[in-house]
């Protein structure tokens, strides 16, 4: 699942493919944001943990499922 996270006073946003569920992200920005949990901490596909200060959080925006294409096609 791709994952955008708006970062306050950062000039880009951070990207990520993540193989959490969409349900696992939210809980985790809902811990973040009512001051359950000083990060927001994610894992990206290749086991990369982003942590963000739950105090500089922007935004979060959730992409679609991404299904992996494997071979070849021939339109």
């Amino acid at each position: 699942m791709e994952v955008k996270i708006g970062v306050q006073y950062a000039p880009r946003e951070i990207v990520l493919e993540s193989g959490q569920s969409a349900e696992e992200i939210e809980h985790a920005v809902s811990e973040a944001l009512t001051g359950k949990s000083p990060l927001l901490s994610l894992v990206d596909d290749h086991g990369r943990k982003v942590l963000v200060p739950a105090d500089r959080l922007a935004y979060v925006e959730l992409g679609e499922p991404t299904a992996r294409k494997v071979g070849f096609s021939a339109l």
